[in-house]
C-alpha cells in the first residue's frame, strides 16, 4: 500500500510533560476509531514502547540515531507505514534536546528526516500568558520544523483552559488540538527507569482504555488525522524504493526467550531479525513454567525488572535449576542486563539477598543511583563467542566500535572467579568500566542492550552460532556412537 500520510511527531518542551500518557491515549483513541495505527519511539527505550504496542495493537519500533543510519530509519518507517492509516512517533525529552550541540541527534532531527509535523504537548501548570513566547520561541528556533499544533496538558480547569486558548489565538498561529485536564485516571505508576512496564501492570489494558476515552473526549482526533494528510511525505516515498526485501529462511532453530513480567525488554525488530535468521521463537515464563522447553537449541533472556519479582523468581526453583543445567551443558544463551542479574548467584536488594540461577560467580547488587546509563561504545575481543566474521578483531586497525545503550541500577560484587569478557568498553560502564559481556561456555551475558541494525546484525550471528554449536555437538555425538 503506498504511503499516503505523514507520521506525526509527538514531542514536548521538556521531559515529564505528559507526552507518553498523551501518546498512549491517542494511540488507543485512534485505534478505537477503526484506524490502523503504527507507533514508533525515538531513542533507546523498552518501557514506553510496551505501552504503545498495547494501546495500538501493533509493535512499537525504535528509531535511534546512535545505532541506525538515516537510511535505516527512513526504510523502517516507510516499511511499517505502508500498512497503516496513521503513525505516531513519540520523542524523548524535549523537541530540541539531544546530545550534540548542532541538534543532529535531537527529536527535531528525526521529525525533519521523516517529514513529520510536530504536535507539542505542553505542561500548562502555573502558565497563562507565558505560553505564547514559549510557542513562538519553539517556532522561531528552527523554521524547518513544522509545529502543526499543541495539546495543552495538566489544565487546572475550564477557566484555565479558556485563558490559554485566548492567549494562543491572540499571539500565535498555532492550533490548539486538545486541552487535557488534570485527572488521576491519567496517572501511571513511575519507577527509576520511567513508567512501570505494561507487562507488569495487571490493570494495564483497563488503564489504556480509560486514558484513550479521556483523550478522545478532550482532543480533536479528526483534526489530528487531517494534519497527517496535509502534505506528501516525500522522504518516505523516495526511501520506500530502496527498502530491502527481507527473505525469511525456514525456521530450523528453536530459540526459547523468557517473556514475562520480570523479563520483557525486547525490541520487536530484534525478534523479527531472529525469525528472519531462521529462529522459531518459543515464549517462556520464568515465574510459572517449571523448566525450559525440551529440544530447544538456544535461549535468550532480555532485560527487565527481576528485582521486582525476586520472591517469585526464587520460588520457581525447578526453572532456575533447568536454566543452570542447560547453560552448564553448553546451551547457547544470550542474556542482557536483567537477564545477566538473573544468572548471578543472587540479587541483593533492600538489604535482602535472594538466590538466583548461579551460573555467573557474582552477586548483583541494586543501588539507589544508576550504575550505568546512556550510550555505551565497545569493541569485541577475541573471546566473543559469535564474532563478526567480516571484521578481523585480531587486528588493531580493524577494531570497530559498536553503539548500544545501558541503563542499570545494579552492579556485580563478590566476583569469586576470573571472568572472560567479549567486550572492551570505550564509553560507558558495562561490568567494571572496562569490560562487558561475560563469556562462560556458550553463554554471553552483558549489561549492554543491543539493537539489530546494519552496524551490528547480532541476531543473525547468534543464530549462526547456535547452528554451529548444534552441528558440532551432533558430530561429536555421532563419533562417540561409532
Amino acid at each position: 500500500m503506498p504511503i499516503s500520510a505523514n507520521p506525526l511527531f509527538i514531542s514536548a518542551a521538556h521531559k515529564s510533560s505528559g507526552k507518553t500518557t498523551i501518546t498512549i491515549g491517542l494511540l488507543s483513541a485512534l485505534r478505537n476509531k477503526g484506524l490502523r495505527v503504527q507507533p514508533f519511539k525515538k531513542g533507546p527505550d523498552y518501557i514506553d514502547p510496551l505501552w504503545h504496542g498495547s494501546a495500538s495493537g501493533t509493535p512499537c519500533y525504535t528509531l535511534d540515531f546512535n545505532t541506525m543510519s538515516h537510511d535505516e530509519i527512513l526504510q523502517l518507517v516507510s516499511r511499517k507505514m505502508s500498512s497503516c492509516d496513521i503513525s505516531l512517533i513519540e520523542g524523548n525529552k524535549g523537541l530540541y534536546d539531544g546530545l550534540d550541540l548542532d541538534g543532529s541527534n535531537s527529536n527535531a532531527a528525526i521529525a525533519k528526516l521523516v517529514d513529520a509535523p510536530v504536535i507539542l504537548v505542553l505542561d500548562t501548570r502555573g502558565m497563562t500568558r507565558g505560553i505564547a513566547p514559549l510557542i513562538l520561541g519553539y517556532q522561531a528556533f528552527d523554521p524547518g520544523i513544522n509545529i502543526a499544533g499543541v495539546i495543552l496538558n495538566q489544565l487546572g480547569g475550564s477557566r484555565h483552559e479558556s485563558k490559554l486558548r485566548s492567549v494562543i489565538e491572540h499571539y500565535t498561529d498555532v492550533s490548539v488540538l486538545g486541552a487535557v485536564h488534570k485527572d488521576k485516571r491519567l496517572e501511571i505508576v513511575e519507577r527509576h527507569l520511567g513508567l512501570m512496564p505494561s507487562n507488569e501492570d495487571g490493570e494495564a489494558q483497563k488503564k489504556i482504555t480509560d486514558i484513550g476515552a479521556i483523550i478522545s473526549s478532550q482532543v480533536d482526533l479528526d483534526k489530528i488525522v487531517e494534519i497527517s494528510h496535509l502534505h506528501s511525505p516525500k522522504q518516505l516515498k523516495s526511501s520506500i524504493k530502496s527498502v530491502p526485501n527481507t527473505q525469511v529462511v525456514s525456521s530450523e532453530i528453536r530459540l526459547a526467550y523468557i517473556n514475562d513480567s520480570a523479563f520483557g525488554f525486547y525490541y520487536p525488530g530484534d525478534l523479527e531479525a531472529l525469525e528472519a535468521a531462521g529462529a522459531e521463537l518459543i515464549e517462556v515464563n520464568s515465574l510459572v513454567d517449571k523448566q525450559l522447553p525440551e529440544n530447544i537449541d538456544g535461549l535468550f533472556i532480555g532485560g527487565g525488572f527481576p528485582e521486582e519479582k525476586l520472591e517469585a523468581l526464587h520460588a520457581n526453583q525447578s526453572f532456575r535449576q533447568s536454566v543452570f543445567q542447560a547453560i552448564e551443558n553448553g546451551l547457547p544463551t544470550y542474556a542482557e542486563c536483567g537477564g545477566l542479574m538473573y544468572l548471578c548467584r543472587s540479587i541483593l536488594c533492600n538489604n535482602q539477598q535472594t538466590e538466583m540461577v548461579g551460573v555467573i560467580p557474582a552477586d548483583a547488587k541494586m543501588e539507589e543511583t544508576p550504575q550505568g546509563r546512556g550510550l555505551i561504545l565497545f569493541s569485541e575481543t577475541v573471546l566473543m563467542p559469535w564474532p563478526d566474521e567480516t571484521q578481523s578483531i585480531n587486528s588493531a586497525k580493524a577494531e570497530r566500535n559498536i553503539s548500544a545503550h545501558e541503563f542499570h541500577y545494579s552492579h556485580l560484587i563478590n566476583i569469586t572467579e576470573p571472568l572472560n569478557y567479549a567486550y572492551k568498553i570505550h564509553r560507558g560502564s558495562g561490568i567494571d568500566g572496562q569490560h562487558d559481556g561475560i563469556v562462560y561456555k556458550n553463554l554471553l551475558a552483558c549489561y549492554a542492550h543491543l539493537q539489530d541494525t546494519n552496524q551490528n546484525h547480532w541476531a543473525k550471528r547468534f543464530i549462526q552460532f547456535i547452528h554451529h554449536t548444534r552441528d558440532t555437538l551432533s558430530k561429536s555425538t555421532d563419533t562417540s556412537e561409532t
